[in-house]
């Protein structure tokens, strides 16, 4: 059979271009939900015993078990299964499901701590191959300045990839699917009697070197999905292959690299092309397309890497971050919504509330009324979906863009990103106000300057960060550089990359936690009276502020603007560092759940924030500060611009049901339309949770009895109970909206 049978004909028959096959093949889908299906039989059975693993995980502290004598690659282990005979999709990260595995390339020390932590050993086998060779962890630290190392230890920049796998890549697993393995070697080989002609210079050794690791692991690709008994190097002739193909792509990335985010990219528009193929010819049901649909997802949801404990303070929760982007618009206008689309979000009532995958709803106005309000009662309902606004990305990144983590957008195949962590905006104004010192140890950790005495002057205090600023984005900078390079050399993504265009775009991820903490600490300094408390070593310790100040989230220009420069100037200052290997520079207001490890770090600030209390997440209002309603809030972060945040602008939104309304119907067409307003504005991401602090309080005291609550912390969601205590404390503090 002609696997392309029925499709119509396009250029991607004579070259890899995923995108034109989608545009010429798929079937736009504006109705509504009703169609769907619930579980079958098997799929109940099958998600029996899964949840029956992920209870004894739980119970296990929240790692069932580690393969200590295996380093994790595509064909270190046998094939694995949940229940053979009961599965339609197959293909785990080890040999048994949960299991996780060992990656000591990002380092050494990080695997064996990781290891420790969970009550394991690493095997002295694994010790003694990585006494031979050099991590990426190793090589950072070969380089990192004194003054680098002093603003990772202070905190100032926080959650560097520097002894992890770095993450945000998303490979074009559904490449694997359309073209076979064969034919994407093919033209990689191509690609490299090209660049042979060149000139042997070190950009293009350099990829000469990488076009080789990836048709080698091309190759190891095919061997693994041959021990599932699958031949890959042909194109997928039916919807279950294509599932199975865009998953074993998946799959080998996994077990290749421990990135902190792993996304899958944007697969469910391009696989309903192949659903709706085999539902016409008779070969499906909708019933056994939703299965299909829920057997690929129930594998996603079992991803699993080795962290260490310092890795989740950082990133609470366990998140994998295995991102699909769903729906948007089209180019030509038409929506990129489909059946699929409805059948994707679907699993998180066949299967039960979860974090992940993480489901990304791509919002534009243009999208149909029924997938909107179908969105909308699947958020008021579970809290595991998250928006982001199609209508400020499609111009900037095309009609086949995917989310990378949590709000980073990037053209699928085509583009990547160098992730770069974040740096403290709130402890770089106190270092400015410190004269360089850190305010919890005493280090001079900066360039030494002033040190503010007496009674805060607004425009003295912006001169003084400017020019902290500017040294802190170098420094910054030129970290992410050593980090980048040491990760191409020594941990370098072969399966992701390979998935790629061999000539790819580079983006620099930079990213800035404590916004809403500066913002309303330069309010205060500017509208109110802000005096300095001094310690014996004459640091400043505390502040004591005479008078209001508008407090960013209440839609007030006069704070919001505040907020709106310092991004602004950060993201600019950013620029003027080069990048590795031609990167551009993009900026993030998201700090995942580093929020509550950042306010650990920092000390009292001039908003009335106390020592050592976390920072609201992302880009939201601090904790209860936003009292002028839900509207006003959206509209405070509305009004950061896309422009100068194109690595995204988190913002993660709390509402009691009852705000929305007093009906389920109600909730649904309140949530819909204010979502609507929202990124009507330019707006760019909404983590949505409808819930009562109340619920959560007990969730937290009776974590047995609500072993399923998911909610979105920041970007990503997670299992309310895998958050650490500070990090649940944090959560409960938050604003839960009453009102609109």
């Amino acid at each position: 059979m002609n696997a392309w049978e029925g499709f119509v004909s396009g250029s991607y028959e004579r070259e890899v271009n995923v995108r034109d096959f989608i545009q010429r093949n798929y079937a736009p889908y504006t109705g509504d939900g009703s169609f769907l299906k619930g579980p079958t039989a098997r799929t109940a059975k099958l998600m029996e015993k899964v949840n029956a693993l992920l209870k004894e995980e739980q119970d296990k502290g929240g790692v069932l078990d580690v393969d200590t004598e295996r380093v994790s690659s595509l064909l270190s282990y046998p094939a694995g299964y949940i229940a053979r005979e009961n599965e339609i999709i197959v293909g785990l990260q080890t040999d048994e499901p949960l299991k996780r595995g060992v990656n000591p390339f990002g380092g050494i020390r990080m695997a064996r701590s990781a290891c420790e932590a969970y009550g394991y050993r690493l095997s002295d086998k694994i010790e003694e191959e990585f006494s031979y060779k050099t991590t990426h962890n190793d090589g950072v630290f070969h380089v990192y300045t004194d003054e680098m190392r002093a603003a990772r230890h202070a905190g100032l920049i926080t959650g560097l990839p520097d002894a992890y796998g770095r993450g945000r890549i998303i490979g074009d697993y559904r490449r694997v699917a359309l073209y076979g393995v064969d034919k994407l070697i093919e033209e990689k080989e191509k690609d490299r009697k090209l660049y042979g002609k060149k000139l042997m210079d070190e950009n293009n050794i350099r990829a000469l070197e990488e076009l080789y690791k990836q048709i080698e692991f091309l190759g190891q690709l095919k061997k693994m999905a041959s021990l599932y008994g699958f031949d890959i190097s042909r194109p997928a002739q039916n919807a279950k292959e294509a599932i199975q193909w865009t998953y074993f792509g998946y799959l080998a990335a996994i077990k290749e690299q421990n990135g902190a985010a792993m996304s899958l990219g944007r697969v469910s528009t391009f696989l309903d092309i192949y659903l709706e193929r085999d539902i016409a010819r008779g070969i499906l049901t909708e019933e056994t397309a939703q299965e299909l649909i829920d057997d690929f997802v129930i594998k996603l949801r079992i991803t699993r890497q080795l962290r260490t404990p310092e890795y989740n303070d950082l990133f609470g929760g366990d998140p994998t971050w295995t991102t699909e982007s769903v729906g948007g618009m089209g180019e030509d206008g038409r929506t990129l919504v489909t059946k699929t689309s409805f059948r994707i979000l679907n699993t998180l009532y066949n299967l039960g509330a979860a974090p992940e995958p993480n489901l990304t709803v791509l919002w534009s106005e243009a999208l149909p009324e029924g997938f909107k309000k179908f969105c909308a009662k699947v958020s008021v309902d579970t809290d595991s979906i998250q928006y982001e606004n199609d209508d400020v990305m499609r111009p900037v990144y095309g009609d086949d863009y995917a989310i990378a983590c949590c709000v980073s957008a990037m053209k699928v195949g085509k583009q990547m990103q160098f992730f770069g962590a974040r740096c403290n905006l709130a402890k770089l104004l106190l270092l400015a106000l410190n004269g360089g010192r850190d305010e919890k140890s005493g280090a001079q950790i900066a360039p030494e300057g002033k040190a503010f005495k007496g009674v805060l002057d607004y425009g003295e205090v912006m001169e003084a960060f400017a020019k902290y600023r500017a040294w802190m984005c170098r420094l910054y900078v030129n970290t992410l550089n050593v980090i980048h390079y040491m990760h191409d050399k020594y941990a370098y993504e072969k399966i992701q990359m390979a998935l790629h265009d061999t000539e790819v775009e580079r983006f620099l991820a930079c990213g800035v936690a404590g916004l809403s903490v500066i913002a309303d600490s330069l309010s205060a300094i500017k509208y109110a009276k802000v005096t300095p408390v001094y310690n014996e070593d004459g640091i400043i310790c505390d502040f004591q502020t005479e008078g209001d100040f508008p407090k960013y989230g209440n839609d007030d220009d006069r704070v919001d603007s505040i907020a709106v420069e310092v991004l602004k100037g950060f993201s600019e200052e950013l620029k003027k560092t080069p990048a590795y290997r031609g990167a551009e520079h993009t900026l993030s207001v998201l700090t995942i759940t580093s929020n509550v490890v950042y306010g650990k770090k920092t000390g009292a600030t001039p908003d009335g924030r106390k020592a050592g209390e976390p920072f609201a997440p992302g880009a939201n209002p601090m904790h209860n500060r936003d009292t002028s309603g839900a509207l006003a809030s959206l509209n405070s972060v509305a009004k950061i611009p896309y422009a100068c945040c194109r690595d995204g602008i988190s913002n993660t939104f709390s509402i009691v049901p009852s705000a929305l309304g007093e009906t389920p119907e109600t909730r649904v067409e309140n949530l819909a339309e204010m979502m609507d307003g929202y990124f009507s504005q330019g707006a760019h991401h909404l983590n949505v949770n409808v819930l009562d602090r109340e619920k959560l309080q007990k969730a937290m005291d009776h974590p047995e009895l609500y072993p399923n609550i998911t909610i979105r912390v920041s970007g990503y969601a997670v299992n309310f109970h895998k958050l650490s205590r500070a990090h649940q404390l944090e959560v409960l503090k938050r604003t839960y909206h009453g009102s609109m």
